[in-house]
């Protein structure tokens, strides 16, 4: 009885901690490579797309191609995620589709990735800003 009470105070004890650390805090994650985002399609299920990222003015964007587009549509949670990044997951995360952003965040992930000499010739028809949501 007393280590369970024992245990239970020091859970409530951690707790504040807990949630400090799963802070949204997009310039921590500049550095970042690539971040993953959850989808649930109905002929699929669960999978977790890994995709590059950057931040731009404090904002995490990503860009999507025809397949993980497709996740995104056809998720039964869209237009909520979960992400996982930098060894943190945030539930009720909004993906956002800004075309109006698409040739800025490929500027950007040019620059930060030697490999998009490659990439950026392929269809992205989708640029999402990543959102977090109020739980």
């Amino acid at each position: 009885m007393k280590l369970r009470a024992a245990a239970l105070a020091l859970s409530i004890a951690l707790l504040p901690s807990l949630s400090a650390a799963a802070d949204w805090s997009p310039e921590q994650w500049k550095h970042q490579d690539t971040l993953q985002f959850r989808t649930d399609c109905p002929d699929e299920g669960e999978h977790w797309s890994y995709v590059w990222l950057v931040v731009l003015d404090g904002d995490v964007w990503i860009r999507l191609g025809g397949q993980a587009g497709g996740r995104v549509d056809c998720s039964s949670t869209k237009p909520l995620t979960t992400i996982k990044i930098f060894g943190e997951e945030f539930a009720n995360v909004e993906l956002v589709n800004t075309p109006d952003m698409a040739e800025r965040v490929a500027a950007a992930m040019a620059e930060k990735y030697s490999t998009d000499i490659f990439v950026r010739y392929m269809n992205h028809p989708y640029t999402m800003k990543v959102v977090p949501k109020a739980p």
